[in-house]
């Protein structure tokens, strides 16, 4: 299908989109403006953040770290920068693959994320959680990972 024949979106479907875009920016921007506030951290910093504390060895293949935070490789490259000069974040070489590089989350990076945690959260409660009911929530779950499989499979 072309562009010309594109089937355009009803009134339902609009207003879908539409509360979608709108909703999921100015809940970005809101989380982000609090983290940043209060602890100098930007959402991507923080999604990051979690991301390597998440595993094992507080390490992850910054391929594997960029396609997890659903960024390209050379913004996630650049935030991960960002970090290192904060000293929250480190890269290492990967022992396994000399031309892998990993990123590795530091004692103060670690201390950092436990610090912001909490305050995150209890936005993301107050922002979104707490304004849906119990099956909202299970909706809106079930929408996002089926979004995510989705466009993850789709060739770039």
């Amino acid at each position: 299908m072309n562009e010309r024949q594109a089937a355009w979106l009803d009134q339902g479907e609009m207003a879908a989109w539409r509360s979608y875009i709108d909703g999921s920016a100015l809940l970005e921007h809101r989380l982000n403006k609090e983290l940043h506030a209060a602890h100098g951290l930007s959402i991507a910093d923080y999604e990051i953040l979690v991301r390597l504390a998440e595993q094992p060895d507080r390490r992850l293949r910054m391929s594997k770290l960029a396609k997890d935070v659903a960024h390209s490789k050379s913004r996630v490259s650049h935030q991960i920068r960002r970090l290192e000069s904060g000293d929250l974040v480190r890269r290492v070489e990967c022992d396994s693959d000399g031309r892998g590089v990993l990123a590795e989350l530091t004692d103060k990076g670690m201390a950092k994320l436990r610090s912001a945690a909490p305050m995150h959260v209890a936005g993301v409660r107050r922002h979104l959680i707490d304004l849906l009911e119990p099956h909202e929530q299970q909706v809106l779950a079930t929408v996002f990972s089926r979004l995510v499989d989705h466009l993850h499979d789709v060739d770039d």
